[in-house]
């Protein structure tokens, strides 16, 4: 499991040296997504338990849509293929911070991950994340104009809100 670092320095409380030991430690802590995680979420379509991306427009509006082409893409990203070209990927454009909800019924298990997004229309993130998507076999129209949103992950949480990971403590968004 990975922690944030220590908040207290006895030794130097309250100095800036405290501060400077605390800001290079929590520069360590990344988020390392688990096996269980990855071959759960790779296959939600597959499954039959697609993920859900919760997002929300700059003035609070939320919204949420069912996605079912999650792939990891390193320890602590995720990307999917958006073709609605509509909300959430609106609000994803708006505002970056997002939610991937994960919950595989039979097994009883999930996450929430809270990411920043980054939306790609073309270029090399778009074409390197339509070959893999297609590889594993998520897509079969890479053809199909659409937009890539990579998911950079900072904090994952159990299916009863208890922090897992997080690269910052107390993230409450």
């Amino acid at each position: 499991m990975v922690r944030p670092a220590r908040r207290n320095c006895p030794l130097l409380e309250g100095t800036i040296s405290c501060q400077l030991v605390i800001t290079q430690l929590r520069r360590d802590v990344l988020i390392n997504l688990t096996k269980e995680m990855v071959e759960l979420v790779n296959n939600a379509r597959e499954s039959g338990n697609p993920c859900i991306i919760a997002t929300a427009s700059t003035d609070g509006t939320p919204n949420c849509g069912y996605i079912g082409t999650v792939l990891k893409i390193d320890d602590s990203s995720f990307i999917y293929r958006d073709r609605s070209g509509r909300s959430p990927l609106e609000h994803v454009e708006e505002n970056a911070k997002v939610i991937l909800l994960f919950r595989h019924a039979e097994k009883q298990t999930g996450w929430k991950f809270r990411c920043t997004s980054h939306v790609h229309r073309k270029g090399s993130v778009y074409d390197n994340a339509i070959d893999q998507l297609t590889k594993s076999g998520l897509i079969t129209d890479p053809e199909l104009p659409t937009a890539i949103v990579v998911l950079q992950v900072h904090q994952v949480l159990d299916l009863f809100g208890k922090v897992l990971q997080e690269t910052e403590p107390r993230i409450e968004w």
